[in-house]
């Protein structure tokens, strides 16, 4: 076991775990955070996706060693009442049907918009390639994260 003072959705958290131990369970079973998801357990569906300095990560295969003192955002953490844009697109969109693999695809859909606010068709099927959603709701996600990109640039950008 060792000691991190790990610092999620903005606020540092003191745990000791073993050094392998994923973050996905860090954040569900230490943290008590459960919105990101358990997928495949292997780093392919994207259900564990979270923010490690604002780029998306894999939760499942990010052992809680290799974090640092780099910043962790969950689902839980991108806003306190789903006012972020991408949230508000998601709704808007009624992309969730189970709505299992949504808090990865939000956060994916945010970290693509992070790097790059003006997507095209392609650039959306490439970035989000790597989620999963098994009710086949890609079309909705896509228009989500347009709309998404055109509220964005109405809106000032978080520093």
């Amino acid at each position: 076991m060792a000691k991190y003072n790990l610092k999620v959705n903005g606020k540092n958290h003191l745990i000791d775990v073993d050094p392998s131990t994923p973050m996905l369970w860090v954040l569900r079973d230490h943290l008590n955070l459960q919105g990101t998801k358990y997928g495949c357990g292997v780093a392919m569906c994207g259900a564990c996706t979270v923010h490690l300095n604002g780029s998306a990560v894999r939760s499942c295969q990010l052992p809680v060693s290799a974090v640092g003192k780099q910043a962790i955002t969950t689902i839980e953490g991108l806003s306190a009442n789903a006012t972020h844009p991408v949230q508000k697109a998601w709704i808007e969109h009624d992309v969730a049907q189970c709505g299992y693999c949504q808090a990865g695809q939000i956060m994916s859909a945010t970290s693509l918009l992070k790097d790059n606010p003006h997507p095209s068709d392609e650039d959306i099927d490439g970035y989000m390639s790597g989620n999963i959603c098994r009710c086949g709701t890609y079309l909705r996600i896509k228009e989500a994260i347009k709309t998404a990109a055109k509220a964005s640039k109405t809106q000032p950008q978080k520093k």
